[in-house]
């Protein structure tokens, strides 16, 4: 007896239509699912696939960036190959170009003051300098000889006519000192009076040729001689 083509039977179509459908949504659900950095297995994705500047430098492994031949001594990486947004900010890098800035103005100000303190020609509006006979010394004009002995009021008087007055003792001393400078050698009136004892009656001080300071009667004669302000 010939026995015809058999017919699927139930129970194979049933199997049949359920692998299809959980194919069916395997796929779908694939399609639907989102695929974020935790779902790519590490080294699965070749440089290709990336996404230019999808990557910031912080998250790079030393020594990944090559040249074009592959060699990665002495690489110099230019601006052009680095995105700056992605990179932190040099320690103290804020202040650099502002501090270099600041210590060149003040250079430059501290040299033009200099510039202009040698050169200039008045102060406040007026001349500065030492009229002849006098010279310059401890910001003043000093007398540069001795004049005429007179008593020690009639030796102030001849100071503040002039604009001036007596110096101190020890100033005299000091300027006694310097080179070129010969004090009287019978002594020079300072302005330091060292006793009083009533008008007209007073001891004034005076110094010695060796700058010794010693004192006399005002009535005395001794030279002197008078400084005057650098101003004139």
């Amino acid at each position: 007896m010939r026995q015809g083509k058999r017919l699927p039977s139930p129970a194979l179509g049933v199997a049949a239509l359920a692998l299809f459908v959980a194919l069916g949504g395997t796929v779908y659900a694939a399609k639907k699912a989102k695929v974020d950095g935790r779902t790519v297995k590490v080294k699965s994705l070749p440089g290709n696939r990336v996404k230019p500047h999808s990557i910031p430098a912080n998250r790079l492994k030393p020594g990944v960036l090559q040249t074009a031949g592959g060699d990665q001594k002495g690489v110099l990486i230019t601006g052009a190959e680095i995105d700056e947004l992605s990179l932190g900010q040099v320690p103290n890098a804020a202040h650099a170009e502002t501090a270099d800035s600041a210590k060149s103005a003040t250079d430059a100000q501290t040299a033009l003051n200099a510039v202009n303190a040698i050169t200039a020609q008045s102060v406040n509006g007026h001349e500065a300098g030492c009229l002849p006979g006098t010279q310059a010394f401890g910001g003043a004009c000093w007398s540069s000889s001795s004049e005429t002995a007179v008593s020690a009021s009639a030796a102030a008087n001849s100071c503040a006519v002039q604009g001036g007055e007596l110096p101190e003792a020890l100033q005299l001393a000091a300027f006694a000192q310097q080179p070129g400078v010969v004090i009287d050698g019978g002594d020079e009136w300072s302005s330091d009076i060292t006793s009083y004892t009533g008008p007209g009656t007073f001891s004034v001080g005076i110094v010695s040729d060796a700058g010794v300071v010693a004192s006399t009667g005002s009535t005395n004669a001794h030279k002197f001689r008078c400084v005057i302000p650098l101003l004139r």
